[in-house]
C-alpha cells in the first residue's frame, strides 16, 4: 500500500507559507512586480531567508536546517498558489546540488551564505531547449587549473541576481557540474529571455570566454537526484497553481450572473470544475507520496513516482489554466483577467523537464514487466 506522510515541520511550515504568501503575493501584487526588474522584492527575499526557508534541505553545520527536500514542498506549493515570483526554487536546486555533489570546500564555502540568503541559480538547459541533463552541449576543456568553458544556456532563473551559477558542462568526455561566480561573468554574458510566465526572470547565459579555476568543478555530477529534486518542485508549483486558479473560477462563476442565474449553476461550467478540484487532489496526492518515498532507497519507486506526478500535474494544471480563461468569456481572454496569469505559468511549468508525454514514455519500463 502507498503511503503519504505528512510531517509536523510540514505542517508548521505549510501554516506559515500560506500566510506568508498570502499577504506578500495577492495578484495585484503580482502584476506590479511583473513590470519591475527584479522578481521579488528584496525586503521579501531577507523576510524568506529570516525565515530558515533558504536552509531547510543545507546541514546544520553548514547554517541550514538539516531537513529533507521534501520539507521544501509545502513552501513551493504555497508560492505557486499565489502565483509568487521568486529565486527560490533555482536557490533550493543549486544548494542541494551542493549538498550531493560538492566538496566539502566548496560546501563550507557556499552554503552558509546561501543559507544567510545568497540567491543561487541553475544553468542546465542547453541553447536548443534540452532539458536531459546528460545530453549536454556545453563544453569545458582543462587547462593547468583552469577551466575555459563554451556554449550557450537557456532558462537561467534570477541570473544576474546570483552570487554563484551551476553550470552543466562536458569535460574530457563526462558531464560536469561547474561553478560560475557573479564577478566571473562577462559583462554580456546574460541575455534576457522572454517567456510565457512573466513572474519568471530567465536569461540565457552565454558561457564562450568564460574561464574559471578548476577547483570550482564539483567533486561529483548527480544528475538523477538534481532531476528528481526539479521535477519535485515543479510539481509542488503545479498543485498550488491549481488551488489557486480554482479560486479564480469558483469566484467568477458565483459572482456572473446571465439570464438572472449565476454562471456556476450551469452543468456545462459545474462538471469541469469539479473535474479540476478532483484533478488538484489527485496532483497533492501524487505530490506528497513522492515527497515521501524521497527519503527512501528504492530508486526505481522514487522515480516513479516522481515522473508520475509531474506527468499528472502538467496536465491538469493546463487544463485548468484553459478552462478558467474559457469560462471568463471574451474578458479571459485580455491582458486584464487574473485567469490568464494561471495558464501562463501552467504552460510554463508543463514544458520545463519534459511534458507528461515524454513522462509517460519514461515511466513504461518503470512500471511494466518487459517481454522476453
Amino acid at each position: 500500500m502507498a503511503t503519504i506522510e505528512f510531517t509536523e515541520e510540514q505542517t508548521m511550515l505549510l501554516e506559515t507559507a500560506v500566510d506568508f504568501c498570502r499577504k506578500n503575493s495577492p495578484l495585484d501584487g503580482v502584476r506590479r512586480q511583473i513590470e519591475l526588474d527584479d522578481s521579488v522584492d528584496a525586503g521579501i527575499w531577507s523576510e524568506m531567508a529570516d525565515l530558515g526557508w533558504l536552509g531547510i534541505t543545507i546541514p546544520e553545520q553548514y547554517g541550514g536546517l538539516g531537513l529533507s527536500l521534501a520539507d521544501v514542498v509545502p513552501i513551493v506549493e504555497s508560492m505557486g498558489r499565489h502565483l509568487m515570483g521568486s529565486p527560490y526554487v533555482p536557490t533550493v536546486l543549486a544548494a542541494n546540488a551542493l549538498v550531493v555533489s560538492g566538496s566539502e570546500a566548496q560546501k563550507n564555502h557556499w552554503l552558509p551564505q546561501i543559507a544567510a540568503g545568497a540567491v543561487a541559480s541553475m544553468a542546465l538547459t542547453e541553447e536548443d531547449g534540452n532539458w536531459r541533463l546528460q545530453e549536454i552541449q556545453s563544453q569545458g576543456v582543462i587547462s593547468g587549473d583552469a577551466v575555459s568553458l563554451s556554449g550557450k544556456k537557456c532558462f537561467v532563473l534570477d541570473a544576474p541576481k546570483a552570487g554563484v551559477i551551476v553550470v552543466s558542462a562536458m569535460i574530457d568526455g563526462a558531464p560536469r557540474l561547474v561553478l560560475v561566480q557573479a564577478d566571473q561573468l562577462p559583462t554580456n554574458a546574460l541575455t534576457r529571455e522572454t517567456v510565457i510566465d512573466e513572474t519568471r526572470r530567465s536569461y540565457t547565459l552565454n558561457l564562450e570566454g568564460i574561464t574559471v579555476p578548476a577547483v570550482q568543478v564539483l567533486d561529483g555530477a548527480d544528475f538523477a537526484s538534481i532531476e528528481q529534486a526539479a521535477l519535485l518542485l515543479l510539481t509542488a508549483e503545479m498543485a498550488g497553481g491549481l488551488a489557486g486558479v480554482l479560486h479564480v473560477i469558483v469566484d467568477y462563476l458565483t459572482t456572473r450572473k446571465q439570464f438572472d442565474q449565476y454562471i456556476g449553476s450551469y452543468q456545462s461550467l459545474k462538471h469541469p470544475s469539479v473535474q479540476i478540484l478532483l484533478s488538484m487532489e489527485a496532483c497533492r496526492s501524487h505530490l506528497y507520496h513522492a515527497a515521501t518515498l524521497l527519503a527512501g532507497e528504492d530508486a526505481n519507486a522514487i522515480e516513479s513516482a516522481i515522473r508520475m506526478a509531474k506527468a499528472q500535474g502538467s496536465e491538469a494544471f493546463a487544463f485548468a489554466g484553459d478552462r478558467a480563461v474559457q469560462f471568463h468569456g471574451g474578458f479571459g481572454f485580455t491582458y486584464d483577467c487574473d485567469a490568464q496569469l494561471f495558464l501562463r505559468r501552467a504552460l510554463w511549468c508543463q514544458y520545463q523537464f519534459g511534458d507528461a508525454a515524454y513522462h509517460r514514455a519514461l515511466l513504461g519500463p518503470l512500471l511494466l514487466d518487459e517481454v522476453s
